[in-house]
């Protein structure tokens, strides 16, 4: 592990740094944006690809998993001087407080609201992983498990221990963390409609937002559907995404022929009309039940129920 001492003087000169057991098994590309913490990411993945960072002497890829006992070559590199922490506004702190769903010593999961993003980044002063460090400053090795999207609300994981955080990551990748989320989609969902397999690809548009879209040339990808109720004029579904790429369940639905209601990226007539007509100003999907196994804590399953304001929308669908 590097001192702070250490990570000061990163940028001084070429540095050999030694992995210590903590971090045995995470990837290389992240334990570098933790170590040299306000380098811009851009500038660690050139690194990476020209083979300025080198482990026990030799090139490596940024998703190698470094070992303990590894020697880690870090080139001069400049580190932003310190700022100050930015303050997480009350409002939010109060709302994370109410929305611990699990806790133990090695994991959180936590309701994430809408309208927090999951890290800072991007023009935000914050997000949940520096809100929850903010509000544990003994846990001090709080690392986010996976993502959710800015305006999805749900469970989400967050590792108190890298054990554990390797250990989810692994789940992860074999398909053994169930994932499950209620959507609403305009129309009638076809109860036949079980399986949406269709490679998808991250794209920029001309405006500097990202998109993706179903591509031959993307990554696999797979989601399993299931109707859950059927409204007038819309219905509610349930999504459990096997592989997790970006708006993934979003994409798959609106190549199905249903966008979800309240997505402004992959938005479509019909559903805007409806949004309109039912007041709803967010998107429609919450990520209400993950369940998994860890070594230590044995099974685990959690649930989250829908948001007040989603189940008004419900609610009034139903009458």
């Amino acid at each position: 592990m590097v001192s702070e001492k250490e990570q000061s003087q990163l940028g001084a000169s070429v540095r050999f740094v030694e992995i210590g057991t903590d971090d045995d098994g995470q990837r290389l590309d992240n334990y570098l944006l933790r170590i040299l913490k306000g380098v811009p990411k851009t500038r660690i993945y050139r690194g990476l690809r020209k083979g300025e960072f080198r482990i026990n002497k030799g090139r490596v890829k940024a998703d190698y998993r470094v070992r303990s006992g590894d020697v880690l070559r870090v080139p001069p590199i400049r580190t932003p001087a310190p700022t100050e922490i930015p303050t997480v506004p009350g409002y939010w702190v109060d709302q994370l407080r109410r929305r611990m769903v699990f806790e133990d010593p090695g994991l959180l999961v936590v309701d994430k609201p809408s309208g927090l993003a999951v890290h800072g980044g991007s023009g935000l002063n914050f997000g949940l992983i520096e809100c929850l460090r903010q509000m544990r400053p003994e846990d001090r090795r709080l690392e986010l498990v996976h993502r959710l999207d800015r305006d999805t609300s749900g469970l989400i994981m967050v590792a108190r221990k890298p054990a554990v955080l390797r250990e989810l990551h692994r789940l992860l990748r074999s398909d053994k963390v169930d994932k499950r989320y209620l959507a609403l989609v305009a129309g009638k969902w076809p109860r036949n409609l079980k399986v949406v397999d269709a490679p998808l690809e991250k794209n920029v548009v001309q405006s500097g937002e990202r998109m993706v879209r179903v591509s031959k040339e993307g990554k696999r990808s797979v989601t399993q559907f299931s109707v859950v109720e059927r409204l007038s004029g819309a219905t509610l579904i349930e999504a459990r995404p096997v592989t997790g790429r970006t708006h993934q369940i979003r994409v798959h639905a609106q190549h199905a022929g249903f966008s979800l209601l309240g997505d402004p990226k992959y938005n479509d007539p019909g559903s805007d009309a409806l949004c309109l007509q039912l007041g709803l100003k967010r998107l429609f999907l919450h990520a209400h039940s993950l369940a998994f196994t860890l070594p230590d804590s044995g099974r685990i399953s959690v649930q989250a129920p829908l948001d007040e304001n989603l189940e008004f929308i419900l609610n009034k669908l139903r009458n």
